[in-house]
């Protein structure tokens, strides 16, 4: 079998996990990791990886690179990745600005070099099957999400994660939004209100926002990092070995015949002919069950069979990534303003940041 050659670009955290999912992929030559910190690069290379500091230095073979570098990088390296030559996955945010994010996808468009947001979520099986699912709960009315993990003291001692972009909207509610966009379409405004009074730092802790989708469907959702729960996805499905395991549901999905708890794909429906309202008690039918798979692995599988010529219809693509970019930054935007957003009113330079 020949295996495609791609690198990695950052050697942090999620850096690590791309690096080892590419050596367990039977499909994945891993040519390199750029890490342009000597100490970094050093424990990598003790750790059997092909750590290289620059892009320059990655095998001449190469043919795509998955981007985990901090955000604020995300553009600078994507762009440098792209004029190499390579298809490119960047982790999310795809960017830290829209400004950023559409000058990466214009610039792949012009070089006809595939590009992909890291939303892996979607590579699950049972992301895959919900959208199924939903078609027994008639037409979609609302929905309802909760990511709630109290994150370690020190996470933020790191720098970047203190400034602004790096709070849990875009870090983690980006993941949600994507998913939310994959399962019930397009979100056209949005409404939110922030608080960073439990840690205290210029970036906020929890968020409440509200948002209609074209299709008129209505949705809230409740995200923070500093209170603790057994409401996420992380929780809900055992995805990051690092988080702990709840098996608690974190998304409801409501609609004309009944309702869906996702992940576990519970629905609760009509029985026999009886009519679906308030008077007539709901069924209750467990979800399927799936194979457990790495979902970072099926995405670079996936990623790495677009590299070598194939076509993907599951894969978050760039510009899927800047709209969920666009209705994040939309959702601290709002929160600061005091005011419902539609899509198009964001700044092409705004952070998130104080304005």
């Amino acid at each position: 079998m020949t295996k495609t050659p791609l690198c990695v670009i950052g050697g942090g955290s999620i850096g690590l996990r791309h690096m080892s999912v590419a050596q367990l992929s039977d499909h994945v030559d891993l040519t390199a990791v750029v890490e342009p910190v000597a100490e970094r690069r050093k424990e990598l290379l003790s750790l059997g990886m092909p750590a290289v500091a620059t892009l320059d230095e990655v095998p001449k073979h190469t043919r795509g690179a998955i981007v985990a570098t901090p955000t604020t990088d995300h553009a600078t390296t994507a762009l440098a990745a792209l004029d190499h030559g390579w298809a490119v996955l960047v982790e999310k945010p795809v960017t830290s600005t829209l400004g950023e994010g559409k000058a990466l996808c214009e610039r792949a468009e012009r070089l006809d070099l595939p590009l992909f947001t890291g939303h892996h979520r979607r590579c699950h099986p049972f992301s895959i099957a919900a959208k199924d699912h939903l078609r027994d709960i008639g037409n979609i009315v609302s929905l309802q999400g909760l990511w709630s993990l109290r994150k370690h003291d020190s996470y933020y001692d790191v720098d970047w994660r203190r400034r602004a972009g790096a709070g849990p909207v875009l870090t983690n509610l980006s993941h949600e939004i994507d998913l939310l966009r994959f399962f019930a379409g397009e979100i056209c405004a949005v409404s939110a209100m922030t608080s960073n009074a439990t840690r205290g730092l210029d970036i906020e802790d929890t968020a409440s926002l509200s948002f209609r989708f074209e299709n008129h469907v209505l949705g809230s959702f409740l995200i923070s990092d500093a209170g603790a729960s057994p409401w996420s996805f992380e929780a809900a499905t055992g995805e990051n070995p690092d988080l702990a395991y709840s098996g608690q549901d974190s998304l409801r999905i409501i609609g004309t015949k009944g309702a869906l708890s996702f992940p576990s794909l519970t629905r609760w429906h009509g029985r026999g002919t009886d009519p679906v309202e308030w008077r007539s008690a709901l069924v209750k039918t467990a979800g399927p069950t799936f194979a457990k798979v790495d979902p970072l692995l099926v995405q670079t599988e996936r990623f790495a069979a677009v590299v070598n010529g194939g076509q993907d219809d599951l894969l978050a693509t760039g510009r899927d990534g800047l709209k969920t970019l666009e209705l994040t930054l939309a959702t601290l935007l709002a929160a600061q303003h005091g005011t419902t957003l539609s899509l198009g009113q964001v700044p092409d330079n705004y952070n998130g940041g104080a304005v």
